[in-house]
């Protein structure tokens, strides 16, 4: 990640979203975010008939006002946006590794990825809507 800019004014580095570099280092990590979470056969047919080029944008916007960025998120609520998707339990933290490890990969340091994944972690009780499958009967 890039250093917040010794110009800038003191408070700009008081939001994650600067220390981790602002934009330009959210786009990074979205796309190796996005590139993660395509690849992995369990999350990839949720993505089915997405546009990702436009998914990209608006995770661009979520997680920069998620970490300190005073740029809007004009999306829908996480609720709405995700209740149609039948999302598990093992699904969401599987995307929570996803992003973790992206972050990792970006040159975030482990401390900072704690604190954005305990900022992220309550959208689980949004996202979330499905149970675990059932195992067969034996």
């Amino acid at each position: 990640m890039t250093e917040p800019s010794q110009a800038a004014p003191a408070q700009s580095a008081s939001t994650l979203f600067d220390r981790i570099g602002g934009d330009e280092a959210v786009g990074a990590v979205v796309d190796l975010f996005y590139d993660r979470v395509l690849a992995d056969p369990d999350l990839a047919p949720y993505f089915t008939d997405v546009g990702i080029r436009r998914l990209k944008n608006h995770q661009r916007l979520f997680i920069g006002q998620a970490l300190g960025s005073t740029r809007p998120y004009p999306g829908r609520s996480m609720h709405r946006a995700h209740a149609h998707l039948g999302i598990t339990r093992a699904a969401f933290d599987r995307v929570v590794e996803h992003l973790a490890a992206s972050l990792g990969e970006a040159g975030v340091d482990e401390g900072t990825i704690g604190t954005i994944a305990e900022a992220l972690a309550p959208l689980a009780d949004d996202i979330v809507t499905a149970p675990e499958p059932t195992p067969p009967a034996s």
